[in-house]
Parts: structure tokens; C-alpha cells; sequence
């Protein structure tokens, strides 16, 4: 696979070169999927979650280093373990069986060859969508393998701003890959498609986590959102769940819930641009949210 010539990874925009087979990359993958966590999760967007819940595989490891992550002791702290990708394409076959609307990628993109071995393992078995839940932060020729494979994108669009992207996730070049990213997921999935029971079957739900003292960097996001996509094309998700993880104590500035003001002036915003989508409410801004990643599924 290009992505991993001679050895030398460039799956994610990072392009560390690592050796997967003898190494780890920037991202934390080795030479197999490492995963934390594959159960039912109930807490994404109603047409993902819908009644019965999305079935959730979180993948370890991840190629930004978000100062505030709720997922850090996976993300930055890469805990999981590693299987097999046939382990990987099981795991999916028993989320299936219990219901799940739909098997939801968590930041598989680093693990992007073990992961189409697996689906390639169970595309005549799997007969729900398959979702990608993305951090937005990829190259498009990694995303471009996922074509064909990915039924509804859930990527985030977190910043506009080089700067606090830098600050708060170690990437001034965020906006720029993401801006390219964000195109091409749309490209594979096309526009939204709702089942009879408001169960999403095909689109892409942008999500953008409001942030202390960011709203006018949100207010850039939602902007870039109007101008690229048609309202009827795409959901948006605003989100008012930040709370002060891992080391954002070391953010003064962040270092706080997001206040009402703050999360009504994005919300405003969203709806003068005619976007339509989820907005949360405030009472989602809190730690309980955040699931529980013991190995459960995985083990």
C-alpha cells in the first residue's frame, strides 16, 4: 500500500516515515489495529445513535495531540489492545447481532490497511452502514482507500484559526488538511440519506465543538460550512460538551466550561446561515459522557 511504501508511514498528515512493522508512529499505531473499546454507544447524533445505539469501535492512538481531549487515556495515551484484523472484522459481525444501527469507526485512520481487511472480510455479512467518526485531521489519499467502504462521515471541524490549532492541538496546519478532508468525505457519501425511522443510511454530519474564548473562530467555521456544502447537503453539529480534560489546566484561557454567551453566539450564527443539524444542550457539557475504556468488546 502507498500510504505505507517501504515501510515508511504516511497514512495521516503527520507523514512520520515510522516502520510500522518494527515501530510506532506519531499517531501510536504499530504494526496491528489497537483498540480500547467496541460496544453500544447511545450518545451521538439521534440518526446515528437512533433507539438500539451505534455500534462504537474506538481505536487507540490518534495524529493530533488536542490539549483538552475527553478520549486522552486512548488518544495520547494509547491504551488498548492490539487483534488481529479478522478479530476486527468479528467484533463488527457481534455488533451487528446486537442490534447496533450501525458500526462506527472511532479514528481508524491510522490503522487504515488493517481496517479495509477487515470490512473487505465481512462485506457480504454486514448489512448496516458503516460510519467513520473523524477528528477531520486526514489526508485525502488515506481517505480516498475508504472509498466504497464508508456509508456516513462524522468528522469534526474544529478550528479555522492556525494559531489555536497549534496551541491546543499541536497542528497549525489543521484548517488546511481539514479543509481538503471535509470535501472529499462528501465526495464518497454524497447527501444525506434518513431512513423511515430517522436512522441515518448515507451523508456526513459536521461536528464543531464550541470552546472557551473561541467563538469567533467558530463563527469562521460555520462560514467556511455555508459556503462549501448546500444546507440541504449536510448536518452540522454544535456541541457545548467541552469540559477542561487531560491538560488544559495548563490553558488558562480554556481552562473552564463554555459559557451560555458563548454557545448562543455560535448557535446564532448557525441558524442565520440556514445550517441545519443538532444542537446540544448545555447539560451535555459533562465528564459522565465520556465512555468507559476497560477493553469492553474488546477482550
Amino acid at each position: 500500500m502507498q500510504e505505507i511504501q517501504n515501510g515508511a508511514c504516511a497514512l495521516c498528515p503527520r507523514a512520520c516515515g515510522a516502520d510500522r512493522a518494527s515501530q510506532v508512529g506519531v499517531c501510536g499505531g504499530g504494526a496491528s489495529v489497537k483498540a480500547a473499546r467496541a460496544a453500544l454507544h447511545f450518545w451521538e447524533e439521534p440518526c446515528i445513535s437512533g433507539s438500539r445505539g451505534s455500534g462504537a469501535v474506538f481505536f487507540s492512538g490518534c495524529p493530533l495531540r488536542c490539549c483538552f481531549c475527553q478520549n486522552h487515556s486512548i488518544s495520547a495515551g494509547n491504551f488498548g489492545k492490539e487483534i488481529s484484523s479478522e478479530t476486527l472484522s468479528d467484533i463488527f459481525l457481534r455488533l451487528q447481532e446486537a442490534g447496533a444501527h450501525n458500526i462506527n469507526l472511532v479514528g481508524p485512520m491510522h490503522y487504515a490497511p488493517w481496517v479495509l481487511r477487515a470490512l473487505d472480510r465481512v462485506k457480504h455479512r454486514l448489512l448496516v452502514p458503516v460510519v467513520c467518526n473523524s477528528s477531520g485531521y486526514e489526508r485525502v489519499d488515506t481517505l480516498r482507500l475508504f472509498d466504497g467502504y464508508i456509508d456516513i462521515y462524522l468528522p469534526d471541524l474544529k478550528y479555522v484559526d492556525p494559531q489555536r490549532a497549534a496551541r491546543y492541538s499541536g497542528a497549525p496546519d489543521y484548517f488546511k488538511v481539514a479543509s481538503k478532508a471535509l470535501p472529499e468525505m462528501f465526495r464518497q457519501t454524497g447527501g444525506i440519506q434518513i431512513d423511515g425511522k430517522g436512522i441515518m443510511q448515507k451523508g456526513m454530519v459536521i461536528r464543531h465543538l464550541v470552546m472557551p474564548k473561541g467563538r469567533f473562530d467558530s463563527l469562521a467555521v460555520l462560514e467556511w460550512i455555508a459556503a462549501q456544502f448546500r444546507s440541504e447537503d449536510v448536518f452540522v453539529s454544535i456541541m457545548s460538551q467541552y469540559t477542561p480534560f487531560h491538560q488544559s489546566s495548563a490553558y488558562p484561557e480554556i481552562n473552564r466550561r463554555v459559557s451560555t454567551f458563548e454557545y448562543n453566539t455560535v448557535v446564532d450564527r448557525a441558524v442565520s446561515l440556514g445550517l441545519r443539524g443538532y444542537m446540544q444542550e448545555k447539560s451535555a457539557a459533562k465528564e459522565e459522557y465520556t465512555p468507559l475504556f476497560d477493553l469492553t468488546g474488546i477482550v
